[in-house]
């Protein structure tokens, strides 16, 4: 029961999280055009309330409501054949993907951590992760609005040592958010140009809070083996050049989550050799 329980209700926060990835970097991008308006002392334009709750969803093409019937996560997309029940328009395949990937990761947190505070935990993590991953590879950026709270909650997490030491996770946030600062700042005397931003800074020293500075080695080594990996391969496929950014918060995102399921298992696998 909790199974089924962990998968239905990832199935409905990852609908939510379909929201957030895609409105949270309009919401920014108004803030930052009021704040532009500010500084330049004019009136900021007037618009209608845009947040994570209103208005409600509705077909990018016709306007079309989408009611509570077209909203259910998954069944929705597959009776309407992906597209608008009123004009017809296709309905991207990530929508059902990104409520498919949130129940696995629930129902993985449930299988894993059982009944616990830690599971309940886990689900937000991957949550965030998820909504972060999302944002990232729609526009290379990775909001305070989310990194932060991330990095905060595991400090106050683990006060109780629920992953990992108090100290060891404070220490392991300064050093997450440390050892790719000074990444950025050594390739940028180095070339001129800026190699990441200093949202992946944050979400290192976010999953640094949350499992402690031993996990940071790991974190960085899996990110960066996957990342090239992925990333030479889109610019092969691509056809791309060496200069195309590629966003690197989605593999810091996936070594987040191997983290928290096999972390233990990693660690020990220096030793084992």
């Amino acid at each position: 029961m909790l199974l089924l329980v962990a998968c239905i209700l990832g199935a409905l926060i990852g609908s939510f999280l379909n929201v957030v990835i895609y409105r949270m970097p309009l919401m920014m991008e108004r803030a930052w055009e009021d704040e532009i308006a500010v500084a330049q002392d004019k009136e900021p334009v007037e618009r209608a309330r845009f947040n994570l709750v209103v208005p409600r969803s509705r077909c990018g093409n016709c306007g079309h409501m989408i009611t509570a019937l077209e909203n259910v996560p998954v069944i929705s997309w597959i009776a309407l054949r992906g597209r608008c029940s009123a004009c017809g328009t296709r309905i991207s395949a990530r929508y059902p993907c990104v409520e498919i990937v949130t129940a696995l990761l629930f129902f993985a947190c449930a299988w894993q951590f059982g009944p616990t505070l830690q599971a309940a935990a886990a689900m937000v993590f991957c949550a965030v992760l998820v909504a972060l991953t999302g944002i990232d590879l729609d526009t290379q950026l990775l909001p305070d609005q989310l990194t932060l709270p991330l990095l905060w909650l595991g400090l106050l997490l683990n006060i109780g040592g629920l992953f990992a030491r108090l100290p060891d996770a404070v220490i392991g946030a300064a050093a997450g958010y440390l050892v790719l600062w000074s990444v950025y700042w050594l390739f940028k005397l180095v070339t001129g140009r800026e190699g990441m931003g200093y949202g992946d800074f944050k979400l290192l020293g976010a999953l640094g809070a949350w499992f402690g500075w031993q996990a940071v080695p790991m974190l960085l080594l899996v990110s960066a083996v996957v990342g090239s990996v992925i990333g030479i391969a889109i610019l092969v496929v691509q056809k791309k050049g060496r200069q195309t950014a590629i966003a690197f918060g989605p593999y810091l995102a996936l070594a987040g989550l191997i983290t928290l399921f096999f972390g233990p298992q990693l660690q020990l696998l220096p030793l084992a050799l």
